[in-house]
């Protein structure tokens, strides 16, 4: 449709016109993002010993963990089940700031608390 002849009688037409166009779109786009799906591993349950190879500790170590509810974890029946997205979050919350991280920390707020030495 082109724009040039529109008119007040022609513009539901081509409003239908633009609505089905934004949905055979919208279909496309969609079918674009399933197709580019990869099942992620990290959402699979592991166990307690892929566990202790992530995070690098000993299965007592993880038991602990678990127990004081420190380390994410689900339990079905006897057994523990971890999620490596989960473990690598909770390895990423323990980062400890470098010198320069907490010295710019410090200048940010000095600036912005009006204090200057």
């Amino acid at each position: 449709m082109i724009t040039d002849d529109l008119s007040f009688e022609k513009l539901p037409h081509a409003v239908s016109l633009l609505m089905a166009e934004v949905l055979e779109l919208k279909a496309l786009v969609i079918e674009a993002n399933n197709s580019r799906k990869i099942p992620s591993k990290s959402r699979t349950p592991i166990g307690i010993e892929e566990a202790c190879q992530i995070t690098g500790k000993a299965k007592p170590t993880i038991y602990a963990l678990v127990r004081t509810r420190v380390l994410p974890s689900y339990k079905a029946g006897k057994k523990l089940y971890f999620f490596e997205d989960e473990l690598l979050k909770w390895i990423e919350s323990g980062k400890r700031k470098t010198n320069s991280e907490m010295r710019d920390e410090v200048f940010e707020y000095s600036q912005k608390s009006g204090r200057r030495k």
